[in-house]
């Protein structure tokens, strides 16, 4: 590739999702985009970048974001976080929110669905102590394609294999042939939505518990210091975010603080205002499903 394309497209990237490549990453790049050349039925990634430097080509532009945006994810991925969630977040939301009974919960880079499908079933799991409670989990990616797999819970013999309990596969997925779709009951407690977090989502409107995990380390500093400003707005202030174990906000905000002796956890701290651009993103009406 020529060093102007690869300048091109680290620029392009990074303006269209945030993302930030180095000169090292080259390799990675040539490895998923000449696979988009072909289907569009381009030479190579000459072409492809001469391509998407026209002006319209939007279709283009779209696939070259969501090949080089996907990224692997698993059920119960790094499992300290849903522990936490287990044994920290869910006993005191169900404790603050004993008069509202109504939690709000944002997988924030949702990829394929497992994360937020391993939250539902931590809450199908727990549903003895949320009896009467109403919640809402809401998974968002900017990849159109991840989260049209992620709506049919539809998953390979490999990828649930891949840290999700026998216990668990067995109790909420169903085998169909080689592959295995989890049961409805489950799909339907999680609503999906393409979100890129470059954009404003003020009107997603506010959540008690938002992960946010394995994307901040894609971006550069400036970027992650917006976001993560953004989310707090989100956020009640006795609200949680969830990050990934390579991710902090130590050093980069004031909108959060950790909490203590619990490792990519985090809370709102309200001392520092932040502000939220101006920009809008189309309305989101809620879908509220009870649990018990």
């Amino acid at each position: 590739m020529k060093p102007s394309d690869y300048d091109f497209l680290q620029k392009f990237l990074h303006s269209r999702s945030g993302l930030v490549l180095s000169s090292e990453k080259q390799y990675l790049v040539e490895s998923r985009l000449i696979p988009v050349a072909r289907r569009a039925g381009l030479g190579g990634l000459d072409e492809l970048v001469a391509k998407i430097r026209m002006a319209g080509s939007m279709e283009l532009k779209d696939d070259v974001v969501e090949a080089m945006t996907t990224n692997e994810t698993f059920f119960f991925r790094d499992k300290t976080p849903f522990m936490h969630f287990e044994q920290e977040m869910l006993p005191t939301m169900l404790k603050n929110r004993a008069s509202k009974r109504r939690i709000r919960i944002w997988s924030a880079a949702a990829s394929t669905g497992q994360e937020p499908y391993c939250i539902a079933i931590k809450l199908q799991e727990a549903r003895a102590k949320t009896a009467g409670f109403r919640f809402e989990i809401l998974g968002t990616d900017i990849s159109k394609e991840v989260l049209e797999k992620a709506r049919t819970g539809i998953y390979s013999q490999f990828e649930v294999q891949r840290g999700l309990p026998i216990q668990m596969l067995l109790r909420y997925f169903t085998q169909l042939q080689e592959i295995w779709q989890i049961a409805p009951e489950i799909r339907a407690m999680v609503q999906w939505k393409q979100l890129n977090l470059l954009e404003n989502f003020v009107n997603l409107g506010e959540f008690d518990i938002v992960f946010c995990r394995n994307v901040l380390i894609y971006f550069d500093q400036a970027t992650k210091i917006e976001i993560l400003n953004r989310i707090a707005k989100q956020m009640p202030d006795d609200g949680y975010l969830v990050l990934g174990a390579a991710e902090t906000v130590v050093g980069l905000v004031d909108s959060f603080e950790p909490v203590p002796n619990l490792r990519g956890l985090y809370r709102p701290k309200r001392a520092t205002q932040v502000s939220v651009p101006a920009s809008s993103l189309t309305g989101f009406t809620p879908r509220i499903r009870a649990i018990g």
